[in-house]
């Protein structure tokens, strides 16, 4: 049994944008504009803002892309974030984690691991902190975590076996799902899970607020300030107004002076 404390998120895949394309638009409408960011995201947010108001020209366009967007923060106009789109692979985390993770529907996308056809007989634990710097609670919590994971070892081995006899017509690829859905029920909230996410930056920065508040549930918390982390290097003019500030537990939280944007 392994037990994890700490969520590792991969950047699948972000966006590339056709040069060719934005000077031909430029080109067909009588204007210029050059941007001085070379990120996709950042890039296509400051497009799709200029294009509001065709504000490509000399005059209107000198701001640089920080000042530009940080001109959307202070206005509130977060809808021209939603064009930054990122592929975002999420392992380490808890099945807790994800049953509050997809309830942000708007601007997300999500994929998960199938408890249903993957066995989770060598499956990893995610310990919560307030547990694992207790020896004792480690301890009582190492016990049932192993409990269950024997426990679903048992009744999955013992449903295959039934449904052999109950079922002989059923296929063997039908038996060890039928198996390992039933079994699963053992299964605790600490089962460590897998999520292949799709978010653009308004909906990634309303997550980091939401759930990096000092509000939120630890393990979904410590989450949102690895996010945070991770966009601000990936978009550091879209996320930049982020700052982590330190908890009495020694955790983080996250802070914006632009809320809801």
């Amino acid at each position: 049994m392994v037990i994890v404390r700490e969520p590792v998120i991969y950047v699948i895949g972000r966006q590339t944008t056709d040069e060719s394309a934005v000077q031909q638009f430029l080109t067909d409408h009588g204007t210029a504009w050059e941007t001085d960011t070379e990120l996709g995201g950042e890039l296509l947010s400051e497009m799709g803002g200029r294009l509001c108001y065709m504000s490509f020209g000399k005059k209107q366009g000198r701001r640089s892309n920080h000042e530009y967007i940080s001109n959307i923060l202070e206005q509130r106009h977060g809808s021209v974030l939603e064009h930054a789109v990122w592929n975002l692979l999420i392992v380490g985390v808890s099945r807790a984690l994800t049953h509050e993770l997809i309830r942000h529907r708007a601007g997300f996308g999500f994929s998960q691991l199938s408890q249903r056809y993957v066995d989770e007989t060598d499956t990893d634990f995610v310990e919560p902190d307030i547990i694992a710097e207790d020896e004792q609670l480690h301890a009582l919590w190492a016990e049932a975590i192993a409990a269950a994971q024997k426990t679903y070892v048992a009744l999955a081995d013992r449903l295959v076996a039934k449904l052999e006899q109950t079922y002989p017509e059923l296929g063997r690829t039908a038996k060890r799902k039928a198996a390992r859905q039933a079994a699963r029920s053992i299964l605790p909230n600490a089962t460590e899970t897998k999520i292949f996410v799709t978010a653009n930056a308004r909906a990634l920065r309303h997550f980091i607020e939401l759930r990096g508040s000092e509000h939120a549930e630890p393990e979904i918390r410590k989450l949102a300030v690895a996010m945070l982390r991770i966009m601000q290097g990936e978009a550091p003019n879209i996320f930049s107004d982020f700052t982590l500030e330190p908890l009495p537990d020694g955790s983080l939280a996250t802070r914006t002076p632009y809320s809801k944007v």
